[in-house]
């Protein structure tokens, strides 16, 4: 069984075409119809351009946001519409790594009791006190646990990071979802603290939805990769397949953009014309449609559907062609 499943996802924010008078207008559709499925120790990689709803996606999974319409099942309970005490225990199963190391963290607390906040708000008494498990958590880090009471502030971006870490391992959830958790961070700092989650990972079967832009931290982290444009889901494969074997126009072209160590040797380099649309107004049929290079008629009036085309690879296009790019 898998621990987290999603069915039709969907998450729309409401507009209104007027400001005195308020009249709704077109809602806006920043996820709409995700579908996946997640097992312990697994990491589920998922990119694309800004706007293409991958953090909306990340906090509708863990109820930060109230889901529109679709079905979240997690560790076999159906949470999509949780509420109280069935709520908080998710919480303490399911948590979150933000993307801004600094803006996460309350800068008016001291890290121990930043960190310690996962313990006092589900009641749990750890073995040895609040302080030595906080302590703990920090070494484990690779923070120095002297330092328990000092401030964000006082902290440079890495270690930043490494305090969200810890607060959020704190409890020992079954699943973490990481909105871009080293897009902020140099990148010396990037590999240090990828390495700290895969080693955390390891250590307690772990499993991550790993949102990120840069495709190269995403090939090394994650076993399979989901590729989202406004709203949708275009591509999934294992990580292997989706870097050496790309099928869907826009998958391949985010692969073409990604730097080669060796610029000389050559490389198609494929070039999207204009702008995302807006997901208040999504194009007809395919949305990717106004920028695809293969774009036809056909795919202006009909939505492609979701098609397992090998074993673990879906695609949703008319035309899906395998095209190595890098």
């Amino acid at each position: 069984m898998s621990l987290l499943t999603v069915t039709d996802l969907k998450k729309f924010f409401p507009t209104h075409t007027q400001k005195l008078v308020k009249v709704p207008g077109d809602p806006i559709r920043a996820v709409d119809g995700l579908s996946f499925s997640l097992d312990a120790g697994e990491t589920l990689g998922l990119v694309g351009e800004s706007g293409c709803g991958k953090s909306t996606a990340g906090r509708t999974i863990l109820r930060l946001l109230e889901p529109t319409a679709g079905r979240i099942e997690f560790n076999g309970r159906d949470v999509t519409k949780s509420k109280g005490e069935e709520l908080r225990r998710l919480r303490r199963e399911a948590q979150m790594v933000f993307q801004d190391p600094y803006g996460s963290l309350n800068p008016r607390h001291p890290v121990g009791s930043i960190i310690a906040a996962p313990f006092d708000i589900q009641g749990v008494k750890p073995e040895g006190g609040v302080k030595a498990a906080v302590q703990g958590l920090m070494e484990r880090v690779g923070l120095n646990p002297e330092h328990y009471n000092r401030y964000p502030h006082e902290f440079s971006g890495g270690q930043r990071q490494r305090i969200g870490v810890a607060r959020a391992i704190a409890l020992k959830p079954k699943l973490i979802v990481c909105d871009e958790p080293v897009s902020a961070l140099d990148v010396s700092i990037q590999a240090q603290v990828i390495n700290l989650l895969e080693d955390i990972q390891a250590e307690q079967n772990l499993a991550y939805v790993f949102i990120a832009h840069d495709l190269s931290v995403v090939r090394h982290i994650s076993d399979r990769v989901m590729v989202m444009y406004l709203g949708k889901v275009m591509e999934v494969a294992d990580r292997h397949t989706l870097y050496e074997s790309p099928m869907h126009p826009y998958t391949q072209a985010l692969l073409s953009a990604v730097p080669v160590p060796e610029p000389r040797r050559g490389r198609e380099r494929i070039l999207l014309k204009g702008d995302l649309p807006s997901p208040q107004n999504p194009p007809s049929g395919c949305v990717f449609r106004t920028r695809c290079f293969k774009a036809t008629e056909r795919c202006a009036s009909e939505v492609p559907v979701a098609t397992e085309l090998a074993p673990g690879h879906i695609v949703a296009c008319h035309y899906p062609e395998v095209r190595t790019v890098l």
